[in-house]
């Protein structure tokens, strides 16, 4: 008996060690930094699910109440040969039984803190977590008065002229309308899925039998014909419903997969509302692809602080922005072209680059330095290489002389090798791990520790007093999951947030040392909107690759960015000439331009005829400049995008809804851009007439084949918009604002409007056109004379 005994003792051991050299291999199979994907914790054997049942208490007054939450857990249902996860009611598996509760009724509210504004927070235990000031926020919200409470049968309502949110009592439920009553979404409990044989996960949250760490499922209904845009830089599918999308700061090394250099963790909806999940952990959207019914919003924070914004589009990311702040606006030079390649290396290169822009009259602002400018490649010291650079302070001024400001290069991660590497171990400056060491062989800078901003500080200021003015916030997506913080937190918490802390950095002390809002960054939060401008990261050199940098920065736009930028041309690899030309366009046609990666990028080192296209590409930007920097601030004041998609201008149209591969440059010039080696292409043009900016003729809405013109490219201008425009200057600085051209598309009407912002300007101003006889006059001017006015 007492060998049977041992010997089970034995098996029992040899079992679990087993098991746990099992889970040890599977932790190891992890890449490093590769996405946490939440849902996996909700498909769990070993995980406890508690699923909302009903409203225990509730405060009408001050919204506020507590939930009951029913034990459950997975299991595995089978039914002739096949298996599939399912939750079956649980009991509780505590002892003493008393001390812990069987269901445990936790803490809910429901606040109002705009007009179109909600939020909705729930806890996952009765510990109330310290408040700090979020940096995901401009400010804490305060109470919306505009919002009106009635008392109804088995629950409570609340209405204002936007729409109501109904809380039900049993079961628990919010159900949020719009000012018609009609239901836009609501929240999915246990009953919700009685309709279906395949078992859906309600409104829930997961306690992991690991660590007891908790986790909230948000889960909402989707609609017939629903579709969901946002979460980022998202180089999928523009519409999200049917994906599961994971929020993770990541560098996916190119634009074709599904991971991101810029989540943010908020999207719009087609049915009239938007979600912000307040939060920095990772989370997992699954907009319908477990469950087409189902908009499950796994989140890894323990409590949720969500908040729904009702409205249009364009209404919702205002509303949005009022939240997380707007783009302020970057200084005029930055909208001009940034020439660079991967890399310059020398002072002469820089001064070779420039002298060649000016002598080919080729436009230019900008002489980027990427990872070249140390004295061994990529190894970042801040310190401009004295065998390569003789004077840097003199070739930046003379750059600026020349019209030329200068970007340079950096990153937050520290290889071994550096020479600041010793300082920054020995200081504490580097993100721990557990045992106080580093996670990784480099050292990464912990934003979240105030000496460590101090030193990094110092170290940029250093390029700023020189002259610089801009930095390049690269990387940042690889903050170490498995990290200690001088927060206190860890990577599961702080890995999101290091974007925004890296970004908030540099541009406050850009802003503070040379009072110009810039930086040029990689990676993102939400709120790095705040600190424009970021780019599209290292797209592939290829059709596929330029496609999906503009379906990213589509998403991005949808998700509070005003500014967005990418490498023209591709970054991976010397861009094929024809692709260049067909790219160009697409680069010129946006707020921001930047030539960028693996060399050649330079217009001469393809030939006297692809200069003169390249000349001419860029002339056409620095023309508009006064559309595209008028644009620019009305779009920075509303938290749109300048690069939009069709949707946000013409929401009442459902074919813009559809269309992912053309956009809008603000709200009158429509872009079509040629994704392969063809003279045409199909172009969707949504209600109204539309004029090829090119060929000035005139084309119906709906589905074209348009033929591009000299400029490989297809350019619609709406019907009746007016475009101002300058004549070409070799740099925005000699831009001259006085001499103002206005283009006139089409426009049979009697009178027409123009919004013109120029340099010195506090505000927009609207100009009224009036006809007479058959042109155009300046009818009402609020600059007083100050410009010339010439009509073409």
């Amino acid at each position: 008996m007492r060998q049977i005994i041992l010997s089970g003792k034995w098996l029992t051991t040899v079992w679990c060690l087993a098991f746990v050299n099992f889970n040890v291999i599977a932790q190891h199979s992890k890449l490093v930094n590769e996405p946490v994907d939440i849902s996996e914790d909700f498909r769990d054997f070993s995980n406890t699910i508690f699923f909302a049942d009903s409203l225990a208490a509730f405060d009408p007054e001050t919204g506020t109440g507590k939930v009951k939450w029913k034990r459950h857990e997975p299991f595995s249902a089978h039914n002739f040969d096949n298996s599939m996860l399912s939750y079956k009611r649980s009991y509780s598996n505590e002892f003493p039984a008393i001390e812990y509760a069987q269901d445990p009724v936790l803490p809910f509210s429901v606040e109002f803190t705009a007009p179109r504004t909600i939020r909705i927070r729930a806890n996952t235990s009765a510990q109330v977590r310290i408040s700090e000031p979020s940096l995901m926020l401009v400010t804490e919200p305060v109470k919306d008065a505009s919002w009106k409470y009635k008392k109804i049968n088995g629950g409570h309502e609340y209405t204002n002229v936007h729409g109501s949110v109904t809380i039900y009592e049993n079961p628990w439920k919010i159900v949020i309308r719009d000012a018609n009553g009609k239901i836009l979404t609501q929240t999915r409990g246990a009953a919700d899925g009685r309709s279906s044989f395949t078992p859906t996960l309600p409104f829930s949250f997961v306690r992991r039998a690991s660590d007891y760490s908790r986790s909230m499922a948000a889960v909402f209904s989707m609609s017939p014909d629903e579709k969901i845009f946002g979460c980022g830089e998202s180089f999928t599918r523009l519409d999200k419903n049917g994906q599961k999308v994971v929020l993770w700061a990541h560098d996916p090394n190119g634009v074709e997969t599904q991971s991101m250099y810029k989540p943010i963790p908020f999207y719009l909806s087609s049915r009239g509302y938007g979600m912000f999940m307040h939060t920095t952990s990772p989370i997992t959207c699954d907009f319908g692809a477990t469950y087409g019914e189902s908009n499950a919003m796994q989140i890894g924070d323990e409590n949720l602080d969500l908040f729904v914004f009702l409205g249009q589009p364009k209404e919702i990311l205002d509303a949005y922005t009022d939240l997380t702040g707007k783009a302020p606006m970057p200084p005029l030079w930055s909208f001009g072209l940034w020439m660079s390649r991967i890399t310059y290396f020398s002072e002469q290169d820089g001064r070779n680059v420039a002298e060649k822009l000016r002598r080919n009259k080729i436009p230019s602002d900008v002489i980027h330095f990427d990872t070249g400018w140390f004295e061994t490649d990529w190894r970042c010291d801040y310190r401009f290489a004295p065998s390569r650079f003789k004077d840097p302070a003199l070739m930046i001024s003379d750059l600026k002389k020349q019209g030329f400001h200068t970007s340079l290069w950096q990153l937050p991660y520290f290889v071994p090798q550096n020479v600041l590497y010793p300082e920054i171990v020995e200081k504490g400056l580097a993100v721990k791990n557990a045992n106080g060491t580093i996670p990784y062989e480099d050292a990464v800078l912990d934003f979240s520790n105030p000496n460590t901003i101090k030193w990094y500080e110092d170290k940029i200021s250093g390029l700023l007093k020189l002259g610089v003015s801009a930095i390049k916030v690269d990387f940042g997506e690889a903050a170490p999951l498995s990290g200690v913080y001088a927060s206190g937190r860890t990577g599961f918490y702080e890995h999101n947030l290091y974007p925004l802390r890296y970004n908030k950095i540099v541009s406050d002390l850009t802003r503070k040392m040379n009072g110009e809002n810039i930086i040029w960054a990689r990676s993102t939060w939400a709120g790095s909107q705040r600190y424009p401008i970021h780019w599209g990261g290292d797209a592939e050199t290829t059709n596929k690759g330029m496609e999906a940098q503009l379906r990213g920065g589509l998403s991005l736009g949808m998700s509070g960015f005003t500014f967005w930028s990418h490498d023209v041309g591709g970054f991976t690899m010397k861009t094929p000439e024809d692709l260049y030309r067909r790219w160009l366009p697409m680069g010129m046609l946006s707020s921001h331009s930047r030539t960028h990666g693996q060399a050649p990028k330079e217009p001469w080192e393809y030939g006297e005829q692809f200069q003169d296209y390249f000349r001419k590409v860029v002339e056409m930007k620095y023309k508009l400049m006064p559309y595209i920097y008028t644009q620019s601030k009305l779009a920075s004041e509303k938290g749109l995008p300048m690069v939009r998609a069709l949707l946000l201008e013409f929401p009442d149209d459902p074919g813009a809804w559809l269309v992912d591969n053309q956009y809008m440059l603000g709200p009158d010039l429509l872009v079509a851009p040629l994704f392969e080696n063809s003279k045409s292409r199909q172009v969707y043009l949504p209600k109204g007439k539309w004029v090829d900016y090119q060929t000035r003729k005139v084309y119906e809405s709906g589905w074209h084949n348009v033929e591009a013109g000299e400029l490989e490219v297809v350019m619609m201008v709406r019907q009746g918009a007016v475009l101002p425009q300058v004549k070409v200057a070799q740099s925005t600085g000699e831009i001259d604002w006085t001499n103002i051209e206005l283009h006139c598309f089409g426009n049979a009407t009697q009178k027409a409007t123009l919004q013109l912002f120029v340099p010195g300007e506090d505000q927009v101003e609207t100009v009224i056109l009036a006809k007479s006889g058959s042109k155009y006059v300046v009818s009402e001017d609020p600059f007083n004379g100050k410009i010339k006015w010439v009509f073409r």
